[in-house]
């Protein structure tokens, strides 16, 4: 499975999970339902009663909690009895976002759909994308096949998810031989597990073809050619399963709970015990890490799995119909297995699947949170232990929990035999630095905020800034000749959507104390420049301070739109605040950018601050003589939690004073006075009036 990532984790705290076995307490989440499927909200730690391994437990802690909230992360610290951990390792802990989101990723088993079946999944999924997500919300597409390639990352970016859900292709599988009569992939489970109505079938077929051959030999001959095609779809199934696992291992750096929609069309786990092993080992570590499993059925509704395309063992006798009654249930076993273990359900034998998505989204959206104190014995790789957690006094509810964990996190599957380990040579500093960059998910240690930017340039094209801002207080100063300065190893790679590495750097700089920095209150930056085509880029960049040892990156996507002549474009939109050198209010003004906002590369501002944008405006129409001037009306909209707070009226821009007008540089002002503390998406549109084109650009920013 590919390397996973991710967009920046806007104060993501790593190892924050729903379930993991600590010396303080044990962990796990509850949601309780009515017959009606609806959550049962107002309860309390003395209405459940808990059981670990059939023996009851005192709860420790308990807590309700709303996913994707700004307070599920200390909520779940809490229950871990470690709040103060980061106190303890004298580490300082980064701020927590507001209005956070949650972070829901659809693994499509393509290895086990067919062409309807995937293509009900991207409809199901872009569905999602284009009208359900939300504005806070991350996604990430990824395929048991792996080839969504690079673009299997967890991102608020639409268009990546987009550009992943078009690389989701057909891939045909069948698990057949060329053998007669046809036998198909539930008909060779059947006679694995002894079915003497398809055994006898094929046996009888067996020796009509070979009139000398004894009813011992055809047996051994049919359970052979049945154990090989079971081979076959083992490593197929295999496959799916070591794709879920990476995913949901991947996710243990990601706090709070994590909602995972796998969406297949069903696949037999056989009969050998390690089959079962596998399922437990991953419902294992989704407990461990704080996933829940929805398992979507992509076929609908159907009444058999039998294909009309496909040849099929003409048996007039009716035993492989009477033996085959069990045949889709056997592949959804699974995906049911999958989902109840997880504490979460299925969405099976229904085509509105959009409904079953809705309904999960919505009955996850809340919580209980329960923690015990673990055993004193000593913990043991095998020793898996069962949940078990009721409503006292209420039979008639649905509690859906988790069904247990192992001890010790078991080894992934499919996990390749161990080879001896050979000495490490000493890793040099970029060597570890390099390594954390191109990890599934950004570290904290030391936050960073990244900010993207283009403009487009007459003699060279596009051209990418990059801008990373890290608090001083995760740095370390040292006097150096009269000078406080802190000396920082900073990198970046940029990533084509393909995971092709188009530039990178890697230097030390030291950063000057300044004002603020000497005290911990205040930033450093760190900027690079890269002229590059258009397309699609996900920017990496990192820092480590040596004398902490801290490393902390962020990861960012952005798109560099192909603009063909006449095609009204902007660049990318800067955000900031007033420079402090410009006292009045200017809402509006064409002097240059740089000139007019000072960058905050957080995004983040105070509730009684004045916003200011900035950006360019390509390419704009001309309108004939006499007027001879460019036509361009703005309109701005901010929006919180994909409900607009502020629109303003259409609003012409003045181009006076200017002499090119193929590039108007245009800046305005909001007040954030009067909103509330959140995330918000700020969308300026343009329209020009003469050519009959708009363009919008936008950007997320939160106020403190």
């Amino acid at each position: 499975m590919p390397l996973l990532g991710q967009t920046p984790e806007r104060g993501r705290q790593d190892q924050t999970d729903v379930l993991r076995v600590f010396t303080e307490l044990v962990q796990t989440d509850v949601m309780v339902f009515d017959k009606q499927g609806h959550f049962i909200d107002g309860l309390k730690k003395e209405d459940f009663e808990l059981r670990i391994d059939g023996q009851p437990k005192p709860i420790d802690f308990f807590e309700r909690v709303t996913a994707g909230s700004g307070t599920e992360e200390s909520q779940l610290a809490a229950a871990r009895g470690s709040s103060n951990r980061a106190k303890n390792n004298n580490d300082t802990a980064a701020p927590v976002p507001l209005d956070r989101g949650r972070p829901i990723f659809f693994y499509v088993d393509d290895l086990h759909l067919d062409l309807g079946s995937l293509n009900a999944a991207k409809k199901l999924i872009s569905d999602f994308v284009e009208n359900q997500m939300g504005q806070n919300d991350e996604v990430a597409i990824t395929s048991a096949s792996g080839q969504i390639g690079f673009l299997q990352q967890l991102t608020d970016n639409k268009t990546v998810l987009r550009e992943a859900l078009k690389r989701l292709k057909f891939r045909p599988y069948s698990v057949r031989d060329m053998d007669r009569p046809p036998m198909t992939e539930y008909q060779a489970l059947q006679i694995e597990r002894l079915d003497r109505d398809t055994t006898d079938y094929f046996i009888e077929q067996l020796m009509a073809q070979i009139p000398n051959i004894s009813r011992d030999s055809a047996e051994i001959q049919v359970r052979g050619r049945a154990s090989s095609m079971l081979q076959q779809a083992d490593a197929v199934t295999i496959a799916t399963l070591a794709g879920l696992d990476g995913l949901v291992r991947s996710a243990n750096k990601l706090s709070g709970r994590k909602l995972v929609f796998l969406i297949s069309g069903g696949f037999f786990l056989g009969i050998e015990g390690s089959a079962t092993d596998r399922i437990q080992r991953l419902t294992s570590v989704a407990a461990r890490n704080g996933v829940v499993i929805y398992s979507i059925d992509a076929r609908g509704l159907v009444a058999t799995l039998a294909d009309a395309g496909s040849e099929t063992a003409f048996d007039v006798s009716g035993r492989l119909q009477r033996s085959g009654m069990g045949e889709l249930a056997a592949s959804q076993d699974a995906l049911n297995a999958l989902a109840r273990d997880t504490g979460g359900k299925t969405v099976f034998n229904t085509n509105a699947l959009g409904t079953g998505l809705n309904k999960a989204l919505k009955e996850t959206s809340a919580y209980y949170l329960l923690a015990w104190k673990p055993e004193g014995e000593k913990q043991h790789a095998n020793k898996f232990h069962r949940i078990e957690v009721k409503v006292i006094g209420r039979p008639q509810l649905d509690v859906q929990v988790r069904r247990g964990f192992f001890d010790v996190e078991p080894e992934p599957i499919a996990a390749k035999a161990s080879k001896p380990k050979e000495p490490e040579p000493n890793k040099t500093v970029e060597s570890e630095l390099q390594k954390k960059l191109a990890g599934t998910f950004p570290e904290h240690a030391i936050p960073i905020s990244l900010n993207l930017s283009y403009l487009n340039t007459p003699d060279k094209g596009w051209l990418l800034t990059t801008m990373m801002e890290m608090p001083s207080a995760f740095l370390t100063f040292e006097t150096v000749d009269g000078k406080q300065l802190a000396a920082v190893e900073v990198a970046g790679t940029f990533y084509n959507d393909r995971g092709q590495v188009g530039g990178s750097f890697n230097k030390t700089v030291p950063f000057q104390a300044q004002g603020d920095n000497v005290s911990g209150l205040g930033s450093v930056r760190y900027s690079t420049r890269l002229f590059l085509k258009p397309g699609l880029y996900q920017v990496r960049v990192g820092a480590r301070d040596p004398k902490s040892g801290r490393i902390g990156s962020a990861h960012e996507w952005i798109e560099i739109p192909n603009m063909t002549a006449g095609q009204l474009g902007l660049s990318s939109l800067q955000i900031g605040v007033r420079p402090p050198t410009e006292t009045t209010s200017t809402p509006e003004t064409s002097q240059p950018i740089a000139n007019s906002i000072e960058l905050n590369a957080g995004h983040r501002f105070e509730r009684d601050s004045n916003l200011r944008f900035a950006l360019f405006v390509y390419n704009a129409a001309i309108a004939p003589p006499p007027d001879s001037k460019p036509d361009i009306a703005m309109q701005l909209q901010m929006v919180r939690d994909g409900q607009p707070v502020v629109t303003t009226a259409l609003k012409k821009i003045s181009t006076d004073n200017l002499t090119d007008f193929s590039r108007i540089s245009y800046a305005g002002e909001v007040p954030l006075k009067g909103l509330p503390a959140g995330r918000y998406l700020l969308r300026v549109t343009f329209i020009d009036r003469i050519s009959k084109q708009s363009a919008s650009q936008e950007t997320r920013f939160e106020i403190e």
